[in-house]
């Protein structure tokens, strides 16, 4: 990292990054409840998210199946009464009075998943994921303690954030994954890597992604007409273009070696054409996925090296890298994640042979430069 990055802020840095994508609607984004038409047959909606990051893209795309006219959605936001409410909206004014045939979900998370049951049930269709995400939701939204609660709070203390008050909020936080995803569809059609299918006019290709979600699926078409300058990619959550896709290490895995995971699947997106139009699940339609696949393995390398000296002066758990990576301060939901992204670095240098792992008399996992 050089001596003028550093001095940049976590924004600014964002921003100039940012800069070096192509974006061609601009500053337009789609009104709550309406859609903006972004490819010939694919259209935008926003819907609001209660956290920091405050919204989710979602993608309707014109659609035939069995010879039936519609729609397919490609993601649903999370399950409450409010995005229901939009989504109403939606129906009225983007359907043009056609049925939804498909729902496609990227991944399991909450607000990619949680209102697929609803949206399923509405219009009788199936839920197309891959058969790995398929399973950990439905053992999520049903489990008495998924991705919080007493595990979470057991997992977090090996890697030092032991203080009384977090480990007890913690502990309350059990019922989180199904207070946005109540419930699941009984049944799917698996999506896996390398899986193509038409939608609509288009041929669509499945890419696998690991490391953000257990088998996350993007979806690659080449183009309508030949023209490759058309190319489209739906991006889920591997593929943004102002904030890095969370990469984490958490209870349920909590020896995953995360980033490497991660890196290794983005790697995939270079196949893509140059121009290819990326619709991401955050943030605004771009082009450059080359340039933001590259600028995504630097940014992990200069945190790689952030925590890498760190470890060099003394031996460190997760929570004492906490203010290394994040200058910002940070709620209770935001820490969850950065523990986790910090717990995915330390592993990714732990696996290379980089760093030394050692459980201390507290019960404490620290790790320290070989």
């Amino acid at each position: 990292m050089t001596n003028t990055t550093k001095e940049l802020s976590s924004h600014a840095i964002a921003a100039l990054l940012e800069s070096r994508l192509t974006y061609p609607l601009g500053e337009q984004l789609p009104a709550p409840g309406h859609g903006i038409e972004v490819a010939s047959g694919v259209y935008w909606v926003r819907l609001p998210l209660p956290f920091a990051l405050n919204h989710i893209n979602v993608w309707l795309l014109r659609d035939e199946i069995d010879g039936v006219q519609g729609w397919t959605i490609v993601d649903c936001c999370i399950d409450k009464p409010e995005t229901r409410a939009l989504w109403e909206q939606v129906f009225v004014n983007v359907l043009q009075g056609l049925p939804v045939l498909r729902v496609i979900v990227t991944h399991m998370h909450p607000d990619h998943i949680g209102l697929a049951h609803w949206l399923c049930e509405r219009f009788g269709v199936r839920m197309w994921i891959s058969g790995t995400d398929f399973t950990v939701a439905r053992l999520a939204s049903q489990a008495p303690s998924s991705f919080g609660g007493s595990p979470a709070a057991a997992f977090f203390a090996l890697h030092g954030w032991v203080d009384v008050e977090s480990q007890n909020k913690l502990k309350d936080r059990s019922s989180y994954f199904a207070s946005l995803v109540p419930t699941v569809p009984n049944s799917h059609r698996r999506m896996m890597d390398g899986d193509s299918f038409m939608i609509g006019k288009r041929r669509w290709q499945c890419i696998s992604g690991y490391g953000h979600a257990p088998e996350h699926i993007a979806l690659y078409s080449e183009s309508d007409d030949g023209d490759a300058s058309k190319a489209i990619l739906l991006g889920g959550d591997m593929m943004l273009p102002r904030i890095s896709t969370n990469v984490s290490v958490y209870d349920n895995e909590p020896e995953a070696n995360a980033l490497q995971l991660f890196l290794d699947s983005i790697d995939k997106f270079k196949s893509c054409d140059t121009q290819t139009l990326t619709l991401p699940s955050h943030g605004k339609p771009f082009v450059g996925v080359h340039e933001r696949v590259q600028q995504l393995h630097t940014h992990h390398q200069d945190r790689l090296a952030e925590v890498l000296e760190a470890c060099q002066i003394k031996a460190c758990s997760a929570y004492d890298v906490l203010p290394v990576m994040f200058k910002r301060p940070l709620d209770l939901h935001q820490t969850t994640f950065a523990m986790g992204e910090i717990v995915a670095h330390l592993h990714y240098l732990w696996f290379k042979g980089q760093l030394k792992r050692s459980l201390g008399t507290d019960k404490i996992y620290r790790f320290r430069a070989v």
